[in-house]
């Protein structure tokens, strides 16, 4: 995972640095700083968990081994049929299924399991973290940071829109936004280290 944030600090850091500058070109790198800031948010909460979820996957457990919020990604196709059928016969098989597999090693659905909905809101985020049995409560008091402060600027330049954004302004979301990711990271990398996907 150091690998996935030391690239994307670079990056940010340099239209830091240019935004600081004098000129009138500074407002341009502010606002393409803002809509880059976002997106490497963005690609490193989903990176960072995919990160995570396939580590947890090579760990070759059984379903029984691990924490429910881990099993329910193997397993999320035959409880979403259990969900939907009305057919007695239908539930009655994949509830079996779901009973026979929990004592097989898990196969975890890497593949969409992560899903930022192209605009990742404190709500998505916490969806996420929460299917990773990731504790929210740190992150709670800047939900508002994450929602105004960036994601909603980020829509509005995205949508051709004005926003007025100092560079003073812009150098605190940018620390208070990498703030966030360094925390998430430590997070993931201490379920990891603690075995915390585990029953």
């Amino acid at each position: 995972m150091d690998k996935e944030m030391s690239w994307r600090l670079k990056e940010v850091v340099a239209f830091s640095v240019a935004s600081k500058a004098n000129g009138p070109e500074r407002r341009y790198f502010i606002r393409a700083g803002v809509a880059l800031l976002y997106a490497h948010w963005e690609g490193f909460v989903k990176n960072s968990s995919e990160l995570y979820l396939s580590f947890v996957d090579g760990r070759g457990l059984n379903y029984n081994q691990l924490k429910s919020c881990f099993s329910v990604f193997g397993l999320k196709s035959k409880l979403q049929m259990l969900a939907a059928s009305r057919q007695s016969q239908t539930n009655v098989e994949a509830f079996d299924f779901i009973l026979q597999e929990l004592g097989s090693k898990a196969r975890l659905q890497l593949g969409s399991a992560i899903n930022t909905e192209s605009n990742l809101t404190s709500k998505v985020f916490s969806n996420i973290a929460t299917s990773l049995d990731i504790n929210l409560s740190t992150y709670s008091s800047r939900f508002n940071l994450i929602d105004e402060s960036l994601v909603h600027r980020r829509n509005k330049i995205a949508h051709g829109e004005y926003i007025d954004i100092g560079g003073k302004e812009f150098g605190e979301l940018l620390d208070d936004i990498l703030q966030i990711m360094r925390e998430y990271k430590t997070d993931l990398e201490n379920a990891a280290s603690t075995e915390a996907y585990k029953r």
